[in-house]
């Protein structure tokens, strides 16, 4: 827990929702995106690569080469959320991650970042935001990825994150259109992170595996499946698993078929969904996707516990991974976009 002046601070009772599982709910933010189509959000030159059509995790666009070189991609994001967690530097840290994490989705390399800071400043002191920045900026070098300013804003509930730039072969970009039926599916980190902070924020009890998840970045994870031959990955953070999976195999016009006994968790995520300290987020994850997915046999709490709203999450790569389980595979469309078995 942070401290200032010696009396506890717990960062995460300033906000109404943590991490992630703060995001506007997937089907009202589709509702809201559904027709936004016109200048800027499409390009007839074919230079914007990825838009808005598959709710991607990051914009990508193509630079011709000067002298007729090979063309880059450029791939920019942002993210940013309330605190996840009472530790001003850890929290720093895990929004620096989350936000990187949408470049490694894409299979790029984050070059550059600015900060998005929001601060309560009559309620908060600022030491508190130059710990949550010192987070930052050490994830961000641990990247190799410069942070050159940003931007602050007065705000009542604290928040942080950032805008992130990132550069990318065109050629080989991690997508999440572009799932086809036989390739299995790998998950590179393991769930719990959701129901984890929301018992850390009840109790104040601190869970040291999911801060060390959530601060990991995925950039190994997404060379790796670059490696490994991929083309089809997102990172799993708001929406869930089961949330995320459903929008890639929507995209791709597959079935993810997913074996919810091969689903690795953190542990105590299971007792900390047992006990009740499951989030709103998550719970409006489980209605979105319940249309769209045959639960088969699982029972309520392994539902929620795959819905669960991640913070940081891994990737979820169409293909295997070397170190990471295989959770399930993509088959021909059928009637529901996921089944679990």
């Amino acid at each position: 827990m942070t401290t200032v002046r010696d009396t506890p601070v717990r960062l995460t009772q300033f906000a109404h929702g943590g991490g992630c599982a703060c995001k506007i709910p997937p089907g009202e933010l589709e509702d809201v995106l559904g027709g936004l189509v016109g200048p800027g959000t499409a390009s007839a030159d074919g230079s914007l690569l990825v838009g808005l059509a598959t709710g991607d995790d990051a914009a990508v666009v193509t630079l011709p080469a000067p002298g007729g070189g090979p063309a880059r991609a450029v791939v920019s994001t942002a993210d940013f959320f309330t605190p996840v967690v009472d530790d001003a530097y850890d929290w720093g840290r895990i929004a620096a991650a989350n936000a990187l994490s949408d470049v490694y989705a894409m299979g790029g390399r984050p070059l550059v970042a600015v900060n998005l800071l929001a601060w309560p400043r009559d309620v908060l002191p600022f030491e508190l935001a130059r710990e949550v920045l010192r987070g930052g900026l050490d994830v961000a070098a641990e990247a190799g990825c410069h942070v050159g300013g940003g931007h602050s804003v007065d705000d009542p509930e604290p928040k942080y994150g950032m805008a992130v730039t990132g550069v990318a072969d065109p050629e080989r970009l991690l997508r999440n259109d572009t799932g086809r039926p036989g390739l299995p599916l790998s998950l590179t980190k393991p769930l719990g992170l959701g129901v984890l902070n929301n018992r850390h924020k009840a109790t104040g009890e601190r869970f040291e595996q999911a801060v060390a998840t959530m601060v990991a970045l995925n950039r190994d994870a997404s060379a790796a499946a670059l490696a490994a031959g991929a083309t089809c990955a997102t990172d799993v953070t708001g929406f869930g698993l089961l949330g995320h999976l459903h929008k890639l195999a929507r995209a791709s016009g597959v079935t993810a078929v997913l074996d919810t006994a091969a689903v690795p968790c953190l542990d105590g995520a299971r007792e900390a969904v047992r006990d009740g300290y499951v989030s709103g987020g998550t719970r409006r994850n489980l209605e979105w996707v319940a249309p769209f997915t045959d639960f088969g046999d699982a029972d309520a709490d392994t539902r929620l516990l795959l819905a669960d709203a991640q913070t940081s999450g891994g990737l979820l790569v169409a293909g295997e991974v070397p170190g990471a389980p295989v959770i399930g595979e993509l088959v021909p469309r059928g009637a529901h976009s996921v089944v679990l078995e």
